[in-house]
């Protein structure tokens, strides 16, 4: 298990924001897979505590809503893993929606190989309700480059969106750049920040102000092997961001056949 980050240091890369993840699974992927035969479940926990406060275009506010999301991956051999989600949110007035699913086949260069980083390729398709996204349909090409260096991490995702219907179809592929790092205070907890963005189409970048851009201080405690748990508090830094997220992940393997290491 990778551990990372609660924030000391600040980045300069420029724009991060969370319209690829839409405040459901906000999270930097490492190259790592789960263990073969291994099923691991995660709750993303994520809490907008200033948002968007209007119905825009029949799309729901996000502020002070609660977005709760099952994360359920199993590996199957040391070269790949499928994810699958199921979206709810929590609106201000306590009514709780079921917003959609997506699938997420994911394959990794093996360690044994001795890279010198670690790279793996994550591609995430699914539906979300239009009342939460006005694209339906998306899918999502991850790339992911990572490197442990003595008690640093670093992770880079670079991101690429489609929407297959909705308002931004016509947009093509945009690019949403992820980033992370972390430094491992003790051996069990580590800090850093984790980076979010959605720059706008690869054929030309959005302007500044319709840029979304989230920079998230984080902290990542080992609570043993089985174990894995983020915290972080994100701050939007462009008036097209929600201004302030409070999100957490709490995962746990299990090991249905015993092999686990």
């Amino acid at each position: 298990m990778r551990h990372f980050s609660l924030a000391v240091i600040f980045l300069s890369l420029g724009a991060a924001g969370l319209r690829a993840q839409g405040n459901y699974e906000v999270q930097v992927y490492g190259s790592d897979l789960v263990q073969p035969g291994v099923t691991m479940v995660e709750l993303h926990s994520n809490f907008t505590a200033s948002g968007e406060k209007q119905t825009i275009d029949g799309v729901l506010p996000t502020n002070h809503a609660e977005h709760e999301t099952v994360e359920i991956t199993h590996g199957f051999n040391e070269w790949f893993e499928t994810g699958f989600y199921i979206f709810t949110s929590i609106q201000s007035d306590g009514t709780w929606y079921y917003v959609g699913s997506h699938i997420r086949p994911r394959f990794s260069v093996p360690e044994k190989y001795h890279l010198p980083v670690g790279i793996s390729l994550s591609n995430e398709i699914g539906w979300q309700r239009p009342n939460f996204s006005g694209d339906t349909w998306t899918w999502e090409i991850r790339p992911i480059v990572d490197k442990k260096i003595d008690k640093w991490y670093l992770a880079f995702n670079p991101t690429f969106d489609k929407s297959f219907r909705g308002p931004e179809a016509h947009r093509g592929y945009e690019f949403s750049p992820n980033f992370k790092f972390s430094y491992d205070v003790t051996k069990r907890i580590a800090a850093g920040l984790e980076y979010y963005g959605a720059l706008g189409p690869v054929t030309g970048f959005d302007p500044l102000r319709d840029q979304q851009q989230q920079i998230l201080p984080a902290v990542d405690i080992d609570f043993g092997e089985r174990w894995e748990f983020n915290f972080g508090v994100g701050v939007g830094v462009t008036g097209a961001t929600d201004h302030l997220l409070i999100k957490a992940i709490l995962g746990y393997r299990f090991n249905f056949k015993g092999n686990q290491k």
